[in-house]
């Protein structure tokens, strides 16, 4: 038996699975959308991935759905909600709020150019996907809610009102938000909130609750999607 190149025989390696495949086109596409947004070509999106421009359409229907996979994929709330439970729940309300910010204004910095493709044409006419994003907007919304809940009774106002607000704040890429959140620290977001939301003995006609919310302009819907209301 020659065993000459059995050494150095190359080994095949194993086909992709659709799911696989899959996976590394939403992963080579990402940073691609952050720097071209949705004029990205699938010829560049093939060469990011490794593979034959044709393999992108025989696990995609076409290049919109590949781009709005990569989208959701990116904005998935997953590892903000896990960083979010990380917070120590004995430190202070402000300090856990503080911590909280920092956090999800990360988030929102990392995927900005992200967030401005959901609100183009890109997914204009796919109110499922919109659904999704919006679902994982108020995971956050209910992580940031049970992080405040310890201290209800600090505020003249409802848990969940705080926590709308801090999204609102500090939940949005730079700019987003008519530039409110341009020169905000994390601290002074907080104590917007805090400050604003703290029994004070004595305040006189404190504004309702609607209010607060329309202050802020919260593009949050009334009523979460359908789809997540408790039955």
């Amino acid at each position: 038996m020659n065993t000459a190149h059995s050494g150095t025989r190359r080994q095949r390696v194993p086909a992709l699975s659709p799911e696989q495949r899959r996976a590394a086109l939403i992963a080579a596409t990402i940073p691609l959308l952050r720097e071209h947004g949705a004029d990205v070509s699938t010829r560049q999106i093939a060469e990011a991935a490794g593979v034959a421009e044709g393999t992108i359409f025989g696990v995609f229907k076409d290049k919109v759905s590949l781009l709005r996979a990569a989208v959701l994929a990116a904005l998935d709330p997953t590892p903000l909600l896990r960083d979010l439970r990380s917070i120590d729940p004995a430190l202070p309300l402000r300090q856990r709020l503080i911590a909280a910010a920092r956090l999800v204004r990360a988030h929102a910095a990392d995927q900005g150019a992200l967030f401005l493709l959901v609100r183009g044409p890109l997914f204009a006419d796919d109110r499922r996907s919109l659904g999704e994003l919006m679902a994982g907007r108020y995971l956050v919304l209910n992580e940031l809610t049970s992080l405040i809940e310890p201290d209800a009774r600090l505020l003249r106002r409802s848990p969940a009102v705080a926590a709308r607000l801090l999204l609102s704040l500090v939940g949005s890429p730079p700019g987003a938000f008519r530039g409110l959140d341009e020169h905000l620290t994390e601290e002074e977001a907080v104590s917007i909130i805090l400050d604003g939301l703290l029994v004070r003995p004595g305040a006189d006609e404190l504004p309702t609750e609607d209010d607060v919310v329309s202050a802020v302009g919260d593009n949050l819907p009334a009523q979460p999607p359908a789809a997540d209301r408790p039955t």
